[in-house]
């Protein structure tokens, strides 16, 4: 299918009013309720006010402002330099850049839950959320995770004051044909609501990282609603819109959530000052195709294949192999590999899943541990600094825990890791993932090589970068 102009949205949610029970309880997880079709023709005139009538007051529009830098350059006519740097170089001016989006408030003293993209910007970004009874708060952002697409934020100076908020359900309760709401701010005009089914599960084909499945839905959402929720008829959250299918920016009735149970992760982390760690399995899988299915005898062309397997790794302790075909997680079937992610993300670090993989065509489960990846030692990782193009990053050698994190096939060479916002760095483009090949006429194995060459100015800067399967070139005069 051919993805074009995929367009960012939203939705909001139902929100449970009163005092609140402890946060994130088990038992604030609601599980499948019976479900069945309208008992008669008159059935089908029943209404969805009383679910949005509650829902209504824990869905927030998010403005968000950013002051940015953006520079005049002699190159900004270059075609190849705009591709790799993004952004200009030159005289620095600036400017405020605004965006609109939506929100969930989650908990009574005022957790939102957004999309990264949302309030995504460099230099000084201000956030401002509006409520539906037309108060106004500021906020700031306590977690994000750009792989996720999840931020959380918080509003502040509330004081003891109490929020409406929408509770979580289990968003693996839900099934194909299962009525749903959206309710957001698209294109700005207002809270709206929209109805409409689930339309699959693990939708995984649309996601940017290896953790990313969606629930899709045809209930209307469009720009503006990213951010928001979407809610069952229990009138609990059970997903965040982020994303439309579109060919001309508007909906056509193929929408994106990210589940709630994922989402939850986030929010009991941040509000508990917590970082989420995926989990590391110390493998690389791959998605099953017609090719390896065929190769293997299979007569599916589902499940994750285990296409190598680091040594001292936690999957080769509990006794994968290279060739298995991971079907099943926890007796949930997974129909590739970012499923199998996902699972293991939900599930969490410290806990133990069985896999259930197809071993010469035959059933066999294996018991794995979730455990948080090796970090880098002191030498494997390093910010640097000085006068060259690199200024503001950091790199690290590609360890196997790190080629898995940026989804990298070598493990060996240098990775940026991250850039620091207003850098050098940032200002050429460069970008978490970027493996610096060469600098100069060094080809670079390790973050020793980069530091030494890149410790003396040059009159031409010539550095080789990997980016999503091509190379590209960087030269700048010193």
């Amino acid at each position: 299918m051919k993805m074009k102009n995929v367009v960012l949205v939203c939705a909001a949610a139902v929100a449970g009013l009163g005092v609140a029970p402890k946060l994130f309880s088990p038992t604030e997880v609601s599980f499948a309720q019976e479900k069945l079709p309208p008992p008669s023709r008159e059935a089908t005139q029943y209404s969805f006010a009383p679910i949005v009538k509650k829902a209504a007051p824990a869905v927030v529009n998010v403005y968000v402002r950013t002051r940015v830098q953006t520079f005049d350059s002699p190159f900004a006519n270059d075609p190849f330099f705009r591709q790799f740097f993004g952004r200009a170089l030159g005289r620095p001016s600036e400017r405020v850049m605004s965006s609109l989006g939506s929100g969930v408030i989650v908990s009574p003293d005022g957790l939102i839950v957004t999309n990264t993209h949302v309030i995504k910007g460099g230099g000084d970004t201000a956030i401002r959320v509006a409520l539906s009874d037309k108060r106004e708060f500021d906020a700031k952002v306590i977690a994000q995770d750009e792989k996720a697409d999840i931020a959380v934020l918080k509003i502040d100076g509330a004081g003891a004051e109490s929020f409406p908020y929408l509770r979580f359900d289990d968003s693996d309760s839900l099934e194909v044909g299962d009525l749903v709401l959206a309710i957001g701010n698209p294109f700005g005009v207002g809270q709206t609501v929209t109805s409409g089914i689930v339309s699959a599960l693990s939708r995984s084909e649309v996601g940017q990282s290896d953790s990313q499945v969606f629930i899709q839905t045809d209930a209307a959402i469009n720009p503006g609603n990213s951010g928001g929720a979407l809610v069952d008829m229990t009138g609990r959250l059970v997903g965040i819109n982020t994303m439309i299918y579109s060919q001309s920016g508007g909906s056509v009735g193929i929408g994106f959530a990210i589940p709630s149970n994922l989402v939850r992760i986030y929010a009991e982390s941040a509000a508990g000052g917590r970082k989420v760690e995926r989990p590391w399995i110390g493998a690389k899988l791959e998605a099953m195709s017609h090719d390896i299915a065929e190769g293997l005898g299979l007569n599916r062309v589902s499940g994750a294949v285990v296409t190598r397997l680091y040594d001292k790794g936690p999957a080769a302790a509990a006794g994968l192999q290279a060739g298995d075909v991971i079907t099943q997680v926890d007796g949930v079937e997974v129909i590739d590999a970012r499923a199998v992610y996902y699972r293991l993300t939900t599930k969490g670090i410290g806990q133990t899943v069985r896999l259930t993989v197809l071993r010469s065509n035959k059933p066999v489960d294996v018991n794995l541990p979730l455990i948080g990846a090796p970090k880098p030692g002191k030498d494997d990782a390093k910010n640097l600094s000085g006068n060259h193009p690199l200024d503001g990053a950091r790199i690290s050698n590609i360890l196997p825990s790190v080629a898995d994190e940026f989804g990298l096939d070598q493990t060996d060479g240098v990775v940026v890791t991250s850039v620091r916002d207003g850098s050098t760095a940032q200002t050429f483009g460069f970008q978490p993932g970027d493996v610096i090949a060469a600098i100069g006429k060094n080809q670079i194995a390790n973050v020793d090589e980069a530091e030494k060459s890149l410790a003396n100015r040059q009159r031409l800067w010539q550095i080789s970068v990997r980016r999503g399967g091509r190379v590209l070139q960087l030269q700048v005069p010193g």
